[in-house]
């Protein structure tokens, strides 16, 4: 790499992590930087990021888990066993700032980057910050955020910078989307996820109710990687395991949507102005971030929100919602419409950039 700056990205586990440093990388090329990103050896961040021919690094990394398990007796040293390799590699390519966007795989790289006097910018995407970013917090210069809200728990180093979002998102064909998804009718199109590992309670709350819901809609559904069930056929039914590249497309294809709540995808939902119900993750799952961004949003009329609790207790809940759905889409597009937004991908940068000497 011959560039004068020299900018490591980090963050893994899920989509939701990797998604926010995709939406970087044009803009930073643009400013000359040259790109490595560190990720964890078995983590889905390695096969995405070497598709965009950056150079991707492997560490070590582990995770605390929230129930006993023997394997929490053994992430202490893999923690530190990646604090060695992301020294290493940090050293190697003489690095000079960090961008963190949390996750377990970030803590090693991180902590690594305090050691060596390297700055670090984080990046909080929920609206309280996972136990990564807590660790990441007096390791930082500076922490940015999606939600307003979530400075109160960030104190001085916190920074409200919004969320980028990929441009390629914004730039889909609603006729090739179609014309992917092979709908030639004039339904609505429900456009039903998961998220990238995909959600068995969402795919099973769908599947149950797909012959109610394809009278009036046509459906595709993002269930997940392993997920497909191959016995499902119905006409104006599309199920893949995940959509990659026709994914601009099926969002302009797109009329309505059905999501968990994970912040990156809301706010792409945000920007791109689709009306939508959450069904967010429970607390018996999560430490209830995706509740607390799912009720966010729809304060502000952006969402509705189906909890899986009540919807176990209410089986008739769902179709109320999705009635709802129906009923409230204008009013929905005018409240993201007047959303304040704000330019994440630019904001961010500008602070990488005031950091990195």
């Amino acid at each position: 790499m011959n560039g004068m700056k020299r900018i490591a990205l980090t963050g893994g586990g899920t989509a939701g992590h990797i998604t926010p440093n995709l939406a970087l990388i044009p803009e930073l090329k643009n400013r000359g930087y040259d790109i490595i990103y560190i990720g964890s050896n078995n983590g889905m961040e390695k096969e995405i990021i070497e598709r965009r021919n950056i150079p991707f690094f492997g560490i070590t990394t582990d995770k605390l888990r929230r129930y006993l398990d023997i394997k929490n007796f053994f992430m202490p040293m893999n923690v530190i066993k990646g604090i060695g390799e992301a020294t290493k590699i940090l050293k190697e390519n003489n690095v000079d700032i960090i961008f963190s966007k949390g996750g377990f795989v970030s803590v090693p790289v991180v902590i690594s980057a305090s050691r060596l006097k390297i700055p670090v910018i984080s990046h909080e995407a929920d609206y309280t910050p996972g136990l990564a970013n807590k660790i990441a917090l007096p390791l930082s210069k500076k922490v940015c955020c999606n939600f307003e809200e979530t400075i109160k728990y960030l104190g001085k180093k916190g920074v409200w910078t919004g969320c980028p979002i990929r441009q390629e998102l914004t730039s889909g064909d609603r006729k090739k989307g179609l014309e992917f998804l092979d709908f030639h009718n004039d339904k609505p199109v429900l456009f039903v996820t998961g998220g990238s590992l995909g959600s068995k309670y969402i795919n099973d709350l769908l599947r149950s109710n797909l012959p109610e819901i394809l009278k009036e809609m046509n459906v595709v559904h993002s269930c997940g990687k392993g997920k497909l069930d191959e016995s499902i056929r119905y006409d104006g039914y599309r199920q893949f395991e995940i959509i990659t590249t026709e994914l601009p497309n099926v969002f302009a294809a797109t009329n309505y949507v059905i999501s968990r709540s994970g912040a990156n995808v809301i706010f792409e939902l945000l920007a791109l102005k689709k009306p939508n119900l959450l069904i967010p993750l429970s607390t018996k799952a999560s430490r209830g971030d995706q509740i607390l961004n799912a009720n966010s949003f729809m304060k502000k009329n952006y969402s509705l929100v189906l909890l899986e609790e009540d919807q176990d207790q209410n089986p008739s809940l769902f179709f109320k919602r999705l009635e709802e759905l129906k009923e409230k889409k204008d009013e929905m597009i005018s409240s993201m419409k007047n959303s304040s937004e704000i330019n994440a991908t630019k904001n961010i940068c500008d602070l990488i950039d005031s950091y990195v000497s």
